[in-house]
């Protein structure tokens, strides 16, 4: 993933060009979002859930039952990027479907929070009850263009 929301662009260029910018200081955790949508257009500039992300709207998140943000660890930074160095698990669904996932978000906090980086999945995820829903170890990678 290498979109990041217009919060952290804000956020990077207030802390690297502005010599008296107000500090900004890192989230103590960092949580993996998942968001669905049924919505057609789906593309950037058509109102779909990147738009959304991008802009820091989160109205697309995925809910129900046991659905909960999960937290995120990264290895080292890199070439521009890094990767997680964990597994990322979700609780398995329960009391209905959490939807199809076509989007996740890394975000700076467990509920409510800012969107910091966002990325469409290569496979859209269809999560039933009593599914669960996990990114394994250095299969979320973020880069920075």
């Amino acid at each position: 993933m290498s979109a990041a929301s217009n919060y952290t662009e804000d956020k990077t260029l207030d802390f690297w060009l502005k010599a008296n910018s107000a500090s900004t200081t890192a989230p103590a955790n960092v949580y993996v979002a998942l968001f669905n949508t049924d919505d057609s257009a789906g593309a950037v500039g058509q109102g779909g859930t990147a738009d959304l992300l991008e802009a820091g709207t989160l109205s697309e998140e995925c809910a129900g039952g046991a659905y909960a943000r999960q937290a995120v660890t990264f290895g080292t930074v890199s070439g521009g990027s890094v990767s997680s160095s964990g597994n990322v698990t979700f609780p398995a669904a329960t009391d209905g479907n959490w939807g199809t996932i076509t989007h996740l978000a890394v975000m700076d906090a467990a509920t409510s929070g800012n969107v910091l980086f966002y990325g469409a999945l290569d496979t859209n995820k269809t999560i039933d009850s009593g599914d669960t829903f996990q990114i394994t170890s250095g299969n979320l990678t973020v880069s920075l263009a």
